[in-house]
């Protein structure tokens, strides 16, 4: 299932069912899970592993020295789970030494067109990356995040888990899980209400939820006092949690 004119190299390994196509260069230390689609005109290489059943469609670059002049060569990584689709023209490139090596992707994930993950970012699953939206170095992206089309991430920012972002949002600082975010800077306009109906979150959740926004963002608190109140809340409401355990790590600080 390699088309004749695509060049594998001899040291890639390759699974049962991949399909590799026209023109597409696949490099010495790429590993390809089953069943995975490489459309025509795909430059793979680097100490890149993808996992099965992924699309990869023309003229993705993947796995690609970073754009870091401090890079000198050191054989980092690009992993790429199970069930993605990356669509056209994207590009992700390998990690660096000075973070952990390694630029990640999970599973699940829908990449749309013109997408950019720079060195080191990490990437959970389920998320939804919409056309041409950029991610600098070091950037964390948590499951089931949705970025609208041209949204910017600055490096080392965290994008918790359930958050959606607006057409052209550009994020300097850590978005809270839950919240609907757009705008330049970016601001916050609630929660992902809608999104959290569509993941099975229940009503009362939901309720309590949009509770916790208006404690960090409507209440005149501090973020010391709103951490405090939340820690009240999440003693019935255990999805608040994962709120508080996003403050607790935030280095950078949060949109507020």
């Amino acid at each position: 299932m390699i088309h004749p004119t695509a060049i594998v190299h001899s040291g890639a390994r390759l699974g049962d069912g991949v399909s590799v196509g026209a023109y597409s260069l696949i490099g010495e230390h790429v590993e390809i899970g089953d069943r995975t689609w490489i459309g025509p005109h795909v430059v793979i290489s680097g100490h890149t592993r993808i996992g099965r059943d992924n699309r990869i469609f023309q003229f993705s670059s993947l796995g690609e020295v970073p754009q870091d002049k401090k890079y000198a060569g050191e054989p980092t990584r690009l992993e790429i789970g199970d069930r993605n689709t990356i669509r056209e023209f994207c590009t992700f490139n390998l990690g660096t030494a000075q973070d952990a090596g390694v630029t990640r992707l999970g599973n699940d994930n829908w990449v749309m067109a013109y997408v950019h993950v720079a060195h080191d970012c990490q990437i959970g699953n389920q998320t939804i990356f919409a056309n041409n939206a950029t991610l600098a170095g070091h950037v964390t992206v948590d499951d089931y995040v949705i970025l609208g089309g041209f949204t910017g991430v600055h490096q080392f920012c965290h994008v918790g888990a359930h958050c959606i972002t607006g057409i052209s949002s550009v994020i300097t600082m850590d978005v809270p899980p839950y919240m609907t975010v757009g705008g330049n800077p970016t601001a916050p306009h609630g929660i992902n209400a809608e999104g959290l109906r569509r993941r099975g979150f229940s009503s009362a959740a939901i309720l309590a939820l949009r509770r916790a926004y208006k404690t960090l963002y409507k209440s005149g608190l501090s973020l010391a006092d709103a951490r405090r109140s939340l820690e009240e809340q999440s003693r019935t409401v255990p999805e608040i949690t994962l709120l508080l355990d996003f403050l607790a790590k935030s280095t950078r600080g949060i949109i507020r």
